[in-house]
């Protein structure tokens, strides 16, 4: 599932017939796989029908619906790595580090209250408000739909910055997945409730946004960090990358004011990440420093004549 659904779908828009038989025989030898697969290495989830019915949905709704599923299945391959990261959990590669990172943020960014120094994370957990509990869920809120719909708005508008926004956000994951298995890191949420010691079934955590739940009597977040892949996986944090891309290809755009939203956005996130106790500043910065270096080496991959040639072929096939 992914980049190879550009193989069984119709070459041309207006002669093609509306589905081949070749092509629902391959896309549902894939669905099967998928889903196998799926079930073996992580279980059985919910998630995993529905990404099947959306892609299925999409390929039998029409032309265009197709044409939007070659080009998202970028997205799908990322997804599915993601979720498939349960089955290989990083701690099992690499040390965890909890008390040396906690330490390194403590002496980097500490504030002091009182007599003691705190890491930002303690400093906002005695210092938090209604308002910021709402303020930062609902900037939180905007990890995946800020990006999805920018990546839409651009699949209409102009594919050519579509696919180097989409390869880049592919990118960048990957970057910051094999940090997660080169470094497997808790968060700080993780102290907060553990101390500094280790383990390994830890289930995934709210911690902060706990509040925006409680305050307006949802479990939002709560079914979000109940299917973490990974508690040890906060640095670098990808949730602070995402809109930097978002950013850099809207300010390339010139898109005006549409950009000061998406700054703001990066920036709520950022802070949101910090006060949630979800990250520290490190991992933010790591976050930054994983989107910058994911931005620059598609600059550099896209001269290739391989990525040239997948790109022109997507493009090919998605061109309305």
């Amino acid at each position: 599932m992914g980049i190879r659904f550009a193989y069984f779908m119709p070459q041309s828009s207006s002669t093609s017939p509306f589905w081949s038989l070749k092509g629902s025989l391959v896309l549902t030898a894939i669905s099967v796989v998928y889903l196998v697969v799926s079930y073996l290495l992580v279980g059985f989830n919910s998630d995993q029908l529905a990404l099947t019915g959306l892609v299925n949905g999409l390929y039998y709704g029409s032309v265009i619906s197709r044409k939007f599923l070659i080009a998202f299945s970028i997205f799908a391959v990322y997804w599915i790595i993601f979720d498939y990261m349960k089955a290989f959990p990083n701690y099992l590669y690499n040390s965890v580090h909890i008390e040396s990172l906690y330490q390194l943020e403590r002496n980097l960014f500490g504030i002091t209250q009182g007599q003691v120094l705190l890491t930002p994370n303690e400093f906002w957990l005695v210092h938090r408000t209604a308002f910021l509990d709402v303020l930062t869920g609902l900037f939180y809120l905007t990890w995946v739909p800020v990006p999805m719909m920018f990546a839409a708005y651009l699949f209409f508008k102009d594919q050519p910055t579509y696919y180097s926004f989409a390869f880049t956000f592919l990118l960048v994951n990957l970057i910051g997945f094999v940090i997660y298995y080169a470094y497997p890191a808790a968060p700080p949420w993780y102290i907060h409730e553990h101390g500094f010691n280790f383990y390994p079934h830890t289930p995934g955590n709210t911690a902060g946004l706990a509040n925006f739940d409680r305050y307006f009597g949802v479990s939002v977040f709560h079914s979000i960090y109940a299917k973490s892949s990974n508690v040890f996986a906060a640095m670098p944090s990808l949730h602070s990358s995402y809109p930097v891309i978002v950013v850099y290809h809207s300010v390339r755009k010139k898109m005006g004011l549409i950009n000061v939203f998406f700054i703001v956005v990066m920036l709520g996130v950022w802070f949101s990440a910090v006060y949630s106790s979800h990250h520290y500043v490190l991992d933010v910065l790591a976050g930054l420093t994983c989107a910058l270096t994911g931005i620059g080496l598609f600059g550099l991959l896209q001269q290739t004549s391989w990525l040239k040639f997948l790109i022109g072929r997507m493009r090919s096939l998605t061109a309305f």
